[in-house]
């Protein structure tokens, strides 16, 4: 049981990083690429929907929602654009890549900039 589990974070792990990969080919639709980029950008993110704090409801979303985004943007990514990523995925994970916690910086620096946009948004139209 422990060793399925494990295989199957290290696929969760490796498509999410293809689907960055994949979000990045010009040959892949537009409308692919923005929800590619969406999920990536919401499992690497440290905030959620739900926080993980709430028992049990917290993790429902890492454990349903970025598996559910991730299979349905694996269908909307060209096969070859897929096949390609996966390869490269696997290459770069493989050599033991840890930029996990730089892309997780990433998403949180976009958060409080849209954060701040929101802010500013709100002050000018109350003022």
């Amino acid at each position: 049981m422990t060793a399925r589990l494990r295989r199957w974070a290290q696929r969760l792990r490796r498509d999410t990083y293809a689907l960055y990969l994949a979000g990045r080919d010009p040959r892949t639709p537009w409308y692919a690429k923005v929800l590619a980029l969406a999920v990536v950008a919401y499992a690497l993110s440290p905030i959620d929907l739900i926080p993980d704090f709430i028992p049990v409801l917290g993790y429902l979303d890492d454990l349903i929602l970025v598996p559910l985004g991730i299979a349905l943007v694996l269908r909307l990514v060209p096969p070859e654009v897929l096949a390609q990523a996966r390869k490269r995925s696997q290459q770069v994970l493989g050599k033991g890549w840890r930029g996990a916690r730089v892309a997780g910086t990433v998403v949180v620096v976009l958060w409080l900039g849209l954060l701040a946009l929101l802010a500013v948004w709100l002050y000018r139209l109350v003022s």
